[in-house]
């Protein structure tokens, strides 16, 4: 794992929150998306070389509406850029943790990405990223 890529923050409405997080990083959201595969919509903040993906639910359905729903807003994954997102997954199937989609789907801002079960690592979602070339 080269470093940390994002940090994603659940969040119950995009409409609220990207104005707070302006605020706060000093910063506007360099992009917004939706990924309709995991029924979500997001928006992306730069400070420094610190990323910060707000997550808001698409529908009520989705893992970041269950989320927000049993924890409320707030700090939902970490996640890691990796070069080689297969081998990363392998590796650390073979050290243990428990991967939530063992073959890499499309994420938001042009990553491949992984989930680590956070049962398998001390209750945080970790998720793996690779740029998409």
């Amino acid at each position: 794992m080269n470093k940390i890529e994002h940090i994603g923050i659940a969040v119950k409405d995009l409409e609220v929150s990207n104005p707070l997080f302006e605020a706060l990083l000093g910063v506007p959201k360099y992009k917004e998306e939706t990924v309709e595969s995991e029924g979500v919509k997001t928006s992306f903040f730069q400070s420094g070389p610190n990323k910060i993906e707000l997550l808001e639910a698409s529908n009520p359905d989705s893992p970041i509406a269950k989320f927000i729903e049993k924890k409320g807003e707030g700090i939902h994954h970490i996640a890691f850029a990796v070069d080689d997102i297969e081998q990363e997954i392998a590796r650390l199937t073979k050290e243990g943790f428990t991967i939530l989609n063992p073959i890499p789907k499309k994420g938001a801002d042009n990553k491949l990405v992984a989930f680590l079960h956070p049962k398998s690592t001390n209750g945080v979602l970790v998720e793996l990223c690779q740029d998409i070339k």
